[in-house]
């Protein structure tokens, strides 16, 4: 599952709310929280294991995973 997991502080709620940008971004919506960042975290797993399958189980398209690519460094020649 390698998908992007975003973990948020909510002053209004007082929990963490996780939320999946790849999934919302395709329509689907669905967000969990904790009232810890591991629990947050735990329940987003879930959330994501079980977005998939209903996916899967309803014959959705199932959203590309956005990956993150780290830039390369400079070689020394065009560092200055």
């Amino acid at each position: 599952m390698k998908y992007s997991m975003v973990i948020q502080w909510s002053d209004e709620d007082q929990v963490y709310v996780v939320s999946f940008p790849e999934w919302e971004a395709a329509g689907h919506s669905g967000h969990v929280h904790g009232a810890t960042y591991a629990g947050a975290a735990r329940q987003g797993a879930k959330l994501l294991e079980n977005l998939i399958a209903w996916a899967q189980r309803d014959n959705d398209p199932i959203p590309t995973p956005t990956l993150f690519t780290c830039a390369p460094e400079p070689s020394p020649s065009t560092a200055n």
